[in-house]
């Protein structure tokens, strides 16, 4: 019936044939067409898949960041003098700083870079009691090894931080003003006001702008030391006592704290509390510049000499000192050291004052080097592990500290003498282990090519263009670096970089051209009458 059926179709008997032989054959093909795909995949294995990319990255925690430094990670036995110090001292110092660290209540935001890290260590320190004792020391040593990681840093470019010294002045004063006694110690000011915070608020920054309201609404600077030291602000009932000298107070005022031993028979303790919104200028500078005293004989006890037997020049010296100081009176005891910004007594020899913008109080320092502690030209090997505690606004940068000798003549002296370049090796806790964090980092996209990236260069943004166009200068400024000998002759990406001219960006498409609404009417209208013709 199928061969009647073709018949009536007009198939000859011969077409039928052929018709039934292209079938079979192509159910050969079929048949065969498994092993034919196989036998492709042998002569052409499949590529492997590239792995996407997924942005952003995976929410990881970040290595240790802080600005504007770099930092080496490094062992134990990498930190010289770290066997011959006393751990139990600094172990002390650091256990008094875990008290506020740990009346923070969590969850407080902190910008810093160290952040709440500290909470654990000091857990266990404020659980764990070391009493004055040979294996306390073994143990104190061993808490630090357990807890923290050594990190050697410094400030971007720089192989050595930079440290000074400072003091707790004892002066002498009076309650009432006369010929002795006529330089008043201020407490803040009412009308004096930072943005941010109330004007009784009780830490306010030592960095920034400081104003003072004219009326309700108006604000402009706040007074200088030329203006306070006119008279400014007297008659307002703000001096909590009178000194001999105008030297007096301003070194008072780099020191941030003192004792002042009225004429009474009585003790009164100062501490820092505000100052007036304009950036630090150390007189020192001013002299070294001026080349009244060379720079390798600038010490604090020279420049009280100058000032003592030079008073005219001293009070334009003085003025160009526009930061002027305001103190609080603290309830402290003669046995009782000064308190430093964190809020607790400050340790001789094992506080150190830093750039609280960037390092947490509480954080440990190993501070090695050499320093003028017996004499102006000693070099007294100095390896000790120091507790930041306090801050100055002359401190700043990651390997920063002003190291605090305690109250006195002789600690003043010893504090004035130091200006020294010096080692920073900061501990960090376990929990911010940086080589650990970047273990969990993903890696980064693969560089382009020398030749993708001379197809496509990049574009700086406007605002970077003109210091790339410095470096650019300085670069062809610079003399060509001399290849090591045994460096081969195929050229690297910075030397194509170097050598290619500079390209423009890779042209955008067009935009679309603007039509207008009566055009654009007048053009759909012209379509759809051509399509329905």
């Amino acid at each position: 019936m199928v061969r009647e059926f073709w018949k009536l179709c007009g198939l000859s008997q011969s077409r039928l044939g052929y018709i039934g032989i292209a079938l079979s054959l192509s159910v050969v093909a079929l048949s065969l067409y498994p092993f034919a795909a196989e036998a492709v995949r042998s002569r052409h294995p499949r590529q492997p898949v590239p792995a996407q990319r997924h942005l952003p990255y995976p929410d990881v925690p970040l290595p240790l960041e802080i600005p504007n430094s770099q930092y080496l990670p490094l062992a134990w036995t990498d930190v010289p003098g770290w066997n011959d110090d006393d751990h139990l001292a600094a172990y002390k110092t650091f256990r008094a700083s875990c008290k506020p660290i740990a009346a923070k209540p969590d969850g407080q935001p902190e910008p810093k870079a160290l952040g709440d890290s500290l909470r654990d260590p000091c857990r266990d320190a404020r659980a764990l009691d070391l009493s004055d004792s040979d294996n306390a020391k073994d143990k104190a040593k061993a808490f630090f090894e357990a807890h923290f990681q050594p990190l050697r840093i410094s400030r971007l470019g720089d192989s050595d931080g930079f440290v000074t010294g400072y003091y707790e002045p004892v002066l002498d004063g009076s309650r009432t003003q006369n010929e002795v006694y006529n330089v008043p110690v201020y407490r803040r000011p009412s009308n004096l006001f930072v943005r941010g915070f109330k004007q009784d608020a009780p830490n306010l920054p030592n960095k920034g702008p400081v104003y003072r309201k004219i009326g309700r609404r108006k604000l402009v600077p706040y007074y200088d030391r030329a203006q306070i030291e006119d008279g400014a602000i007297e008659g307002r009932g703000l001096e909590i006592c009178w000194l001999k000298s105008e030297t007096d107070l301003l070194f008072m005022q780099i020191q941030g704290s003192a004792r002042i031993q009225l004429d009474d028979g009585s003790t009164v303790r100062v501490n820092y509390d505000a100052y007036n919104g304009y950036p630090y200028t150390p007189v020192g500078r001013i002299l070294i510049d001026r080349g009244i005293i060379p720079r390798e004989e600038m010490s604090m006890q020279r420049i009280r000499d100058w000032m003592e037997q030079n008073p005219n020049e001293a009070n334009e010296v003085r003025r160009q000192n526009r930061s002027y100081i305001f103190f609080r009176v603290v309830q402290l005891s003669d046995k009782d050291e000064a308190v430093g910004a964190q809020g607790i007594p400050l340790t001789p020899g094992r506080s150190i004052a830093v750039d609280k913008s960037l390092h947490v109080y509480g954080t440990p320092f190993f501070i090695t080097g050499a320093l003028p502690i017996e004499s102006e030209t000693s070099k007294t090997p100095f390896h000790r592990l120091m507790i930041a505690q306090d801050t100055g606004s002359a401190i700043v940068g990651p390997a920063r500290a002003d190291l605090y000798f305690g109250a006195g003549a002789e600690a003043g002296k010893i504090s004035g003498r130091l200006k020294q370049n010096i080692q920073f090796v900061m501990l960090v806790p376990r929990s911010l282990d940086p080589v650990e964090r970047g273990r969990k980092l993903p890696l980064p996209d693969a560089r382009p090519s020398a030749k993708i990236a001379k197809l496509f260069p990049q574009v700086l943004p406007n605002d970077a263009a003109g210091d790339y166009s410095k470096d650019q200068k300085s670069a062809a400024a610079a003399p060509a670096p001399v290849p090591a000998a045994n460096a081969t002759s195929t050229p690297s990406d910075a030397a194509v970089a170097q050598n290619t001219p500079a390209a423009l960006s890779v042209p955008l498409p067009a935009a679309r051209p603007k039509i207008d609404e009566d055009k654009g009417a007048n053009l759909r209208h012209r379509r759809r009458h051509r399509y329905h013709r």
